[in-house]
């Protein structure tokens, strides 16, 4: 017969390697199922013991052994004692054998009333009545008081657990007597110095002496956590925990420092990266001990900054609900003071950490605060909005911020602080439009392929280019700090939210005070708008200034974002915005230098996007029209509005370089000049001349009349009557700023009078003229003759009667 053939066939390498991973995963499964079940057997243990420790304590067990009979000897000789006492087994009944042996097997039989005949563990009888249970309770006659056993802790032997008991030791009465008297007298001692009340100036000492070891604790701790974050990260709660400070003296004060203390070790401490939570991999993985300290400082410092947030949030909600907590050691007035405090340190966190754990939420916290009641509270947290939007280079924090702004304004219906959508403002989206131009003008360099360098290179070069290429890939890796395609796709979302935002304010709510903010916002970011909305935004904003419901500041935006429009992408379409000139022309005379003069930095950006830039849609007559009209203005504002309206002209007479014919009394061509006439094209400005730059020469500002002087002279850029660099090369915009009145300052500031001072007071005779005093001299100088008054011969008699 043949042998049969093995059929196994012999398993393959990798076969085996995954069978030894399964091998060994089984092998660490039977290795955790043993010590989970040994664990098990002792914790059965233990309880065991614990009940058997609570029944003999229960029962109140007889002791073995009498403590007043204390007999010296070893353990051997009593249980020699013991074997001579005891009865032997042949002495005793078959019953009572039988039941000794049964009582031996049961487990709890040492810890079990002996003279009680019920087994073990027999089941409670359902309708037992609680008399019967009475009746089966051995009685005791009560010959000598009962003497009280302390229980002591259990001995556990070969045979089983043998309980420990003595006697509770008796004190005289005697004693107590004399106890109690000298707790009396001690009383009466104490009733009879009672504490002694502190003086107010002994009040404040103590409380400075309190406040100054707090101080130093907080600042023992935070050097502590600064030295060694990853050793000391403990500390942080216990910094944490004096947020709750007990002592109403201190307790404001105390919290106040903790968490500007805790603001400022965070924002040392954290670092430049998300922390995440370990997977169960991670977890069970074995790593080294830097790792694992590590692991353990991360943790750490994500709980104990998620505590300090929920802390902050908890302080804030106190102060905007006003109820006073049970231990009444913060009073309601300190609430705001501390809610300031919270809030401030929630800003700060904000800006300094965008990065890091838990920054969605400090912004669902921050954003309804912008539009609070508290003024103070409000601006801080708008403030902080913007230090973020400015210094947001990537863009993900501030769709964060939008988001829930847009969210938080729909909410209320529009009802909202305009400060809140003019945070908008500060939004970086410019900077991918500037990137994006000078990646098309400086594209970026392309590497050679492999049939490229295979015909051009040689063996050698190839192999060097590899290596320089290698080199060069590196070098753009690090310069390149984020990618440009993810910040172009953030800045579209987030424009996209904010032009929803403003498009449902001007269909929704065209009355609100929010307009302005709106109207602002489109200005800046007209250029990046759709060309597919430019008609109908057009169309709403014209209806708007048609209206007559805006005020003069939002007609001015509505305007302004009009061109805004038409200067960008707005060049390809045919629109005339002739009616945009004839608006901004016919109200340049509602400003003055009293409420409006604000204003005129609106005008200046208007005049600037609709003449200059739009130079070449604009006419003669038109520029002519607005030269007249604006030299007319700066007679009746402020003087830096003056200076910005003459900053204005001299730009408008080097542009349209023809609008010298202003400075010549000849006319030119037909008609009269209109002033009153609203239409630019149709007043006839060419038959006119700037009259009103005599006057602006002799105006009390220097800088005014140094611009008169120049555009009379016909603005030219050099010779004596050209500017100086610090006037010529600043924008008008810049020059209404720089001069301003706001801050009480008169720029440039007034001279000191030079008068000498004279060291001699000029008094009495110094002011007389020389004549005067020589003739008072002459006649204070003679001598007087005293002659007798004798007055009877002037009198008249009287006639008699």
């Amino acid at each position: 017969m043949k042998a049969r053939r093995n059929k196994k066939q012999i398993p393959s390498f990798r076969k085996l390697l995954k069978t030894s991973k399964v091998k060994l995963e089984n092998k660490l499964k039977n290795k955790q199922f043993k010590q989970q079940s040994t664990l098990k057997k002792y914790r059965k243990e233990q309880r065991k013991l614990r009940q058997a420790v609570k029944d003999a304590v229960s029962k109140k067990p007889i002791p073995l052994e009498d403590p007043r009979e204390k007999r010296p000897g070893k353990r051997i000789e009593r249980e020699e004692e013991e074997e001579e006492e005891a009865l032997p087994l042949d002495m005793m009944d078959e019953d009572d054998l039988q039941l000794m042996r049964d009582l031996g097997q049961r487990a709890s039989f040492l810890t079990r009333d002996l003279s009680s005949s019920e087994p073990v563990h027999a089941k409670k009888r359902k309708h037992e009545s609680v008399i019967e249970k009475y009746e089966k309770i051995p009685r005791t006659l009560q010959t000598a008081p009962e003497k009280e056993l302390i229980h002591l802790l259990p001995i556990k032997d070969k045979s089983g657990i043998i309980p420990q008991t003595r006697e509770k030791p008796v004190i005289d009465s005697n004693q107590d007597e004399e106890d109690d008297e000298k707790e009396t007298e001690l009383e009466e001692e104490i009733i009879e110095d009672p504490i002694r009340e502190l003086t107010l100036e002994e009040h404040l000492i103590e409380r400075r002496k309190k406040l100054q070891e707090k101080k130093m604790h907080i600042a023992a701790l935070a050097s502590a956590i600064l030295s060694d974050p990853e050793s000391n990260i403990k500390k942080l709660k216990e910094l944490r925990s004096m947020l709750m400070e007990q002592d109403p003296d201190v307790a404001v004060t105390v919290r106040k420092l903790v968490i500007v203390s805790l603001m400022e070790l965070f924002k040392d401490i954290t670092p430049s990266y998300k922390i995440r939570p370990l997977t169960e991999a991670e977890k069970s993985t074995k790593i080294r001990k830097e790792t694992q300290k590590l692991r353990e400082f991360e943790e750490g410092l994500v709980s104990q900054y998620k505590f300090y947030l929920e802390n902050l949030e908890q302080m804030i909600k106190d102060w905007k609900q006003r109820k006073l907590k049970k231990s009444n050691v913060v009073s309601l007035k300190a609430y705001k003071g501390l809610a300031e405090v919270a809030v401030k340190s929630l800003c700060e966190l904000l800006v300094a950490l965008p990065h890091f754990n838990f920054h969605n939420n400090i912004i669902v916290l921050i954003v309804p605060l912008m539009n609070d009641v508290s003024k103070s509270i409000s601006e801080m947290c708008c403030e902080a909005v913007k230090k973020l939007f400015k210094q947001d280079k990537l863009g993900q924090a501030s769709l964060g911020v939008i988001k829930v702004i847009s969210g938080f304004v729909k909410g209320r219906n529009y009802e909202v602080r305009p400060e809140m959508l003019r945070t908008f403002l500060c939004l970086r989206i410019k900077e991918v439009e500037v990137k994006k131009d000078t990646e098309d003008i400086n594209k970026p360099k392309k590497f050679m392929t492999f049939k490229e360098k295979r015909k051009t290179l040689s063996r050698m070069q190839r192999k060097w280019k590899k290596a320089e290429e290698k080199l060069e890939r590196e070098l753009l890796e690090a310069e390149a700090s984020e990618s440009t395609e993810k910040k172009l796709k953030l800045h579209t979302e987030t424009l996209n939210i904010v032009f929803v935002t403003y498009f449902r304010i001007l269909k929704k709510a065209q009355r609100s005070p929010l307009l302005p903010a709106v109207l602002e916002g489109l200005a800046k970011f007209a250029h990046l708008i759709n060309v597919e909305f430019f008609d109908d935004l057009l169309v709403v904003l014209h209806t708007l200034i048609e209206s007559g419901d805006l005020s003069y500041q939002e007609s001015l935006h509505c305007v302004q974002t009009a061109f805004h429009i038409l200067s960008g992408q707005g060049d390809v379409l045919n629109i005339d915005p002739m009616k945009f000139y004839t608006h901004l022309y016919k109200t340049l005379f509602k400003l003055h230098a009293g409420a409006t003069n604000d204003g005129v930095e609106t005008v200046l950006q208007c005049l600037d996007v609709m003449l200059t830039k739009r130079r070449k849609q604009v006419s003669q007559q038109r520029a002519l029209a607005f030269i007249k009209r604006l030299c007319t203005l700066a007679l009746h504002v402020l003087p830096n509005s003056s200076i910005g309206i003459l900053a204005t002209n001299r730009i408008l007479m080097h542009t349209f370089p023809k609008t010298d014919l202003l400075l010549d009394n000849e006319s030119q061509g037909s008609g009269v000049f209109l002033p009153e006439l609203d239409e630019p094209e149709y007043c006839n400005a060419q038959n006119t001349a700037l009259w009103e730059l005599h006057a602006l020469r002799r105006h009390y500002h220097p800088v005014v009349q140094r611009f008169a002087a120049h555009l009379m002279a016909g603005a030219p850029s050099e010779g004596s009557e050209a500017l100086k660099p610090e006037l010529s090369r600043r924008s008008a915009v810049e020059l209404f700023e720089t001069y301003s009145m706001a801050a009480m300052t008169f720029n440039p500031p007034v001279q000191a009078s030079s008068s000498k001072r004279k060291d001699e007071v000029l008094q009495g005779e110094a002011f007389l003229n020389e004549d005067l005093n020589q003739l008072i001299k002459r006649h204070c100088s003679k001598v007087t003759t005293h002659m007798p008054l004798d007055f009877s011969r002037y009198l008249t008699t009287s006639p008699r009667r």
